[in-house]
């Protein structure tokens, strides 16, 4: 029985079962004195068994003291991970490691059933495992009670604030107690991972092994310079010399993963892909079928670049070249993981070369710098892999030697050879032929390799708003030749002319094809000679400026000379203080001003005769400007003085002026209103009284009474 010093019992005998002989570097240092129950930053390299190591450290917290966990309550363990993939496999690494102690593990994870997973947390589960967004969706819920924690731990915490998961972070770290522990992994420990460990961690341990800074020892890392247009072709001979069982291909985009997949399938490659914009059950299909064998290639986003273990991955290809280091690390580190080896392939064009050695030299990588494999290497690698093959040399069994008999007596053994060399190649893809397009070293000297240069013409000019920034890569991609091969670059007002080197204009032509035709609508045409203004000689002012015959030559620039710097002594002057001089107050005497009161010219008050103004003198509004205001009318008065001096016109008079007022149209007739059930009811009540009442459901209606009773 092997010893695990600081384990607890359970889990070295799950350690055991698993066929665990010695732990990690990484898993050792976890188990240190200084670090039970207390917070812990840990980096270590990709692969180390991280989360093994967690689960190691966070057992006494959990059990304290006791052999298994009790039955049901509120979780005590909450592990959080960037992405879907890497939490359920966290849970299943768990869940091998905690079957001793009866622990019950439940996942919270995007793209899953909510209620699922609500009705688990509800029967109990001790270790929560989940990726930020929808454990902040079950706390605020209600469905997740953390109250009860006793560990946090954050798992790859600085792709998770890559993701943006900042405040779903600091969510769930305020709301779980103040007296639990809070842990964080990583292979790699940014700024920002440091600030947050600072920020939520009480005196946290800084664990770091020795091999976090040197390079990855299971991993071969190459280089592979290609042309820019020749990447997918790249790609392909990589995976056919290598005849990996499983190989994970990096993207950049999920349309460049769309892309790749559909030329890879057309090629009878066995491919998967796995982006963010498939579903869960989609990209745990995809995952399942490289561990199955079923696929032989998964072309990925950095979405499988964090915690993804495939057990039989031998190959990892970067199409797209990573933006940072760490990124780097964590792509490569999906190979060579617990003690196996890896290559790990770098697809590199000629001009992003400079870019690349500055990223392998951050990241401490010494790669092999070479060019990807072509096909006579390929058919030669296919051959030496039939020649080993072991079935070859194995001894042929009683049950095998009269049927070998029979096909030799029926069969010649070079007909028999070749259906055994044709049976090994049938499921193999035919390798492909690159373009060696190897860029020119750098000189920093005036180049000769322009004289005699060949001048063409591109149906594009200023009209058509060319510029160099976009022209240069166009040529290069269209031709497949470097910018060193470019030379002048004239820009008129209708075409502009090109120059290119002798050694390359044929091979740019032929890249054209018979259309010459680049981006399906520019022309492109080799001039007889130098264009008008144009010198030979190569390239002596920047590109895009033309030179016509008044241009003068480039003269050189001159040197800088730096005037040296003369410091003036510093001279202080004396300070002279001038005497205060108090000038005196003279003081105004005062005049006081007579008051006239016949001076002032004030008008003597006018009281104005009241006049009462009649109603119909009174102004009415109108709604309709062009209708004249509506009044009193003024009838005369008749002899014997029985009508008044003022009466009112009625509705349905004429029209003033013969213009038809809205008020003068007739009103529409309303039906009357029955009256209401409940009122018809108490009405019968009260006439049938005696009678029984109303019947159900209705109201009877009043009896008449017999004029003979």
């Amino acid at each position: 029985m092997t010893n695990f010093e600081g384990v607890v019992p359970a889990l070295a005998q799950a350690l055991e079962k698993r066929g665990y002989s010695e732990l990690t570097p990484v898993q050792l240092a976890v188990l240190a004195p200084e670090l039970k129950d207390a917070d812990a930053l840990v980096s270590a390299q990709t692969g180390s068994g991280k989360t093994v190591a967690f689960g190691l450290n966070i057992a006494p917290t959990l059990l304290a003291g006791a052999e298994r966990f009790e039955r049901g309550g509120t979780p005590q363990a909450l592990v959080v991970a960037p992405t879907r993939e890497l939490a359920l496999q966290v849970k299943r690494e768990l869940e091998w490691l905690y079957a001793g102690t009866g622990a019950s593990l439940a996942s919270c994870v995007g793209g899953m059933d909510m209620r699922n997973e609500r009705r688990v947390l509800e029967r109990g589960a001790q270790i929560v495992v989940g990726t930020p967004g929808r454990l902040c969706d079950h706390i605020g819920r209600g469905s997740l009670d953390i109250k009860g924690l006793k560990a946090v731990v954050l798992d790859e915490a600085d792709e998770m604030l890559d993701m943006g998961f900042r405040e779903d972070l600091e969510y769930i770290l305020k709301a779980a107690p103040d007296s639990r522990r809070t842990l964080m992994f990583s292979a790699t420990v940014p700024r920002a991972i440091a600030n947050l460990a600072k920020r939520y961690q009480r005196d946290a341990v800084r664990v770091s092994t020795a091999a976090e800074h040197s390079q990855h020892v299971d991993i071969e890392y190459r280089a592979m310079t290609v042309a820019p247009n020749d990447r997918e072709n790249a790609i392909v001979n990589v995976l056919r010399y290598f005849e990996p069982k499983n190989a994970l291909v990096f993207c950049g985009t999920r349309m460049a993963v769309n892309h790749m997949t559909s030329r890879f399938a057309n090629r009878g490659i066995s491919v998967v892909a796995l982006s963010g914009e498939l579903s869960q059950n989609e990209r745990t299909h995809s995952l399942q079928a490289m561990r199955d064998g079923r696929a032989q290639v998964c072309i990925a986003t950095d979405v499988a670049a964090r915690g993804i273990d495939l057990p039989n991955l031998e190959l990892v290809i970067h199409a797209d070249i990573p933006k940072n280091r760490e990124m780097l690390l964590h792509r490569s580190g999906r190979t060579g993981r617990a003690g196996r080896k890896g290559v790990c392939a770098l697809i590199v064009p000629h001009n992003m070369r400079r870019q690349t050695e500055r990223l392998l030299s951050n990241a401490n990588i010494d790669a092999i710098w070479a060019k990807p494999p072509t096909a006579d290497q390929i058919i030669a690698n296919d051959r030496e892999r039939i020649l080993t093959d072991p079935t070859l040399i194995e001894d042929l069994s009683e049950d095998e030697k009269p049927f070998v008999q029979e096909l030799l007596s029926r069969y010649s053994a070079e007909q028999i050879a070749g259906a055994f060399l044709r049976q090994q190649l049938a499921g193999q893809t035919a390798p492909e032929e690159l373009l060696d397009v190897a860029p020119s070293e750098f000189q920093k000297k005036r180049r000769d390799d322009f004289k005699g240069g060949v001048w063409l013409s591109l149906s594009v000019g200023r009209d058509q708003n060319a510029e160099p920034r976009w022209l240069l890569p166009m040529l290069c991609r269209a031709g497949n030749i470097t910018k060193n091969e470019i030379g002048r670059i004239n820009i008129n007002q209708a075409d502009t002319h090109v120059e290119l080197t002798p050694a390359c204009v044929d091979k740019f032509l032929a890249a054209l094809g018979p259309s010459a035709k680049m981006e399906k609508t520019i022309s492109v045409t080799r001039l007889k000679g130098a264009p008008s203004g144009a010198r030979e000689g190569g390239r002596s002012e920047p590109r895009g400026r033309s030179s016509g015959p008044a241009g003068k030559p480039y003269q050189g620039k001159k040197p800088y000379e730096k005037k040296a710097y003369e410091k003036k002594p510093y001279e202080k002057k004396p300070y002279e203080k001038k005497p205060y001089e108090k000038k005196p107050y003279e003081k105004k005497p005062y005049e006081k001003k007579p008051y006239d009161k016949d001076a002032r010219d004030k008008k003597p008050f006018e009281k104005k005769p009241y006049e009462k103004k009649t109603y119909a003198d009174r102004p009415r509004p109108s709604r309709d400007p062009s209708v004249p205001a509506r009044g009193f009318v003024k009838r005369p008065e008749s002899d014997d003085g029985s009508a008044k001096p003022w009466e009112k016109r009625k509705k349905k008079s004429a029209a003033i002026d013969g213009i038809v007022q809205p008020w003068d149209k007739p009103k529409k007739k309303t039906k009357a209103k029955k009256p209401h059930k409940k009122k018809l009811a108490k009405l019968a009540a009260k006439q049938n009284v005696g009678g029984g009442g109303a019947p159900k459901g209705g109201f009877a209606t009043p009896k008449r009474k017999n004029p003979r009773d």
